[in-house]
This record gives C-alpha cells, sequence and structure tokens, in this order.
C-alpha cells in the first residue's frame, strides 16, 4: 500500500487508531502551526506598525525626490528665467528718476497739459509716500479743454520716458455760461515714482520696525 493510499484509510474522527508515525507527523505539524502562530502576534504583529510607518515615510522620500529630480531637470530654465526677471527689474529700476531728475520730471508732466492745448488750473505736488525702495510723487492736477485734447495728455504721459501713472480720474463738463460749452474739466492724481538710495532705505527701516534709529 502506498504513502497517499495509507493517508486516504486514516479515519480524521478517531486520531487515535492511526500508526504512530503518523500521529507523530501530526503533533508535529500543529506545534510547527503553533509556534508560527505564537510568532506573527508576539513578533510580526508587534512591528507591524513600524513597518507601516517606514512605507510611509519611503513614499513621501521617493515623492521628494522626484519633486527635487523635476527641479534640478528645469535648473537650467529656471536660470535663464530668473535672468530674465533681473533684467526686466533692473529695466524697470532705470525708469525710477533720482532725486535730481524729480524737477525735470514735474516740468516734463505740466508740459504735457499745455502741449495738448489744455489749461492748466491746478498743479499741486504733494508729499511723497515712501515704500520698500521707491517712494510715490502724487501730484494733483485740473486741467481744462477739449475730449480730444484731454487724450492726447493722456498719451503724452504714457509715451514719457519715466514711469507716471493717472489715479482718481474724473472729467466732467465746465460750467453752463462758459465760452466753449465743449469744454470738460479733467481732475486728476498723476503719481510718479523715484528710486530710494541706500541712505534712505537705510533710514526707513527702522520706523518699519516701529522702533527710532538709535534704539537697541
Amino acid at each position: 500500500m502506498t504513502f497517499v493510499e495509507q493517508l486516504r484509510d486514516l479515519d480524521p474522527n478517531d486520531p487515535s487508531r492511526w500508526p504512530l508515525p503518523y500521529r507523530l507527523g501530526a503533533i508535529a505539524l500543529i506545534f510547527v502551526f503553533a509556534a508560527s502562530l505564537m510568532g506573527y502576534f508576539m513578533a510580526w504583529k508587534s512591528q507591524k506598525p513600524e513597518l507601516d510607518s517606514a512605507r510611509d515615510q519611503e513614499t513621501q522620500l521617493l515623492q521628494t525626490l522626484e519633486q527635487k529630480a523635476r527641479k534640478a531637470a528645469n535648473l537650467d530654465a529656471y536660470k535663464a528665467q530668473l535672468a530674465e526677471m533681473e533684467q526686466s527689474f533692473g529695466a524697470m529700476l532705470r525708469k525710477l528718476p533720482n532725486k535730481t531728475e524729480v524737477p525735470n520730471l514735474l516740468t516734463d508732466i505740466s508740459q504735457q497739459g499745455a502741449g495738448a492745448g489744455l489749461d492748466q488750473q491746478l498743479f499741486q505736488p504733494e508729499a511723497q509716500v515712501n515704500k520698500d525702495f521707491y517712494a510715490e510723487l502724487p501730484i494733483k492736477m485740473r486741467l481744462t479743454g477739449s475730449f480730444h485734447s484731454i487724450g492726447a495728455f493722456v498719451s503724452g504721459i504714457a509715451a514719457l520716458p519715466r514711469i507716471v501713472t493717472l489715479h482718481d480720474v474724473q472729467i466732467t463738463p465746465v460750467k453752463e455760461g462758459a465760452a466753449n460749452n465743449d469744454q470738460l474739466q479733467l481732475n486728476v492724481t498723476a503719481k510718479t515714482y523715484r528710486y530710494l538710495d541706500d541712505e534712505e532705505q537705510a533710514a526707513q527701516q527702522p520706523q518699519q520696525t516701529g522702533r527710532p534709529p538709535n534704539a537697541r
């Protein structure tokens, strides 16, 4: 009788009648299974949270590595973009006048109205407003003239080599009874901008922090 046939003849309901070698083999299998089960609960299961944490860290590290690899691949493009931004920023700074150029710029702004055929009734420079590295120089203006003259004035301001922006624009008809009924009144605040030199920027840093210059 073969081994397989002997296994088939074993009665699973009465292991006590099995031959001794089979009983010993069954006991050994039960012991191995019990030992494996104890090893799982005592060792593997207690370390499973650490394994899960390690897997999560591995996933995060792989994601970080992938992001850094993408950045490294685009490093040349980033450098080129940064150089372009620095060039554009430098070009903008060159459009900001220094202290000695401001009077000439104010004259240019004033002359734009006269050149466009407008009657200048108010030209009032106000106190400058300091920002991080530049200062705003607002100028209140009131001019009268035709619609086309106002358009020419706005175009002339836009064509100035220095940065000048127009704010709080109000256009109203001239009061009734005036000689020319087609005349309009333009109230506007023109803002030009001046670059602060190193000393001026250093002087305003204590003001930004709310402390006097000599405070320690």
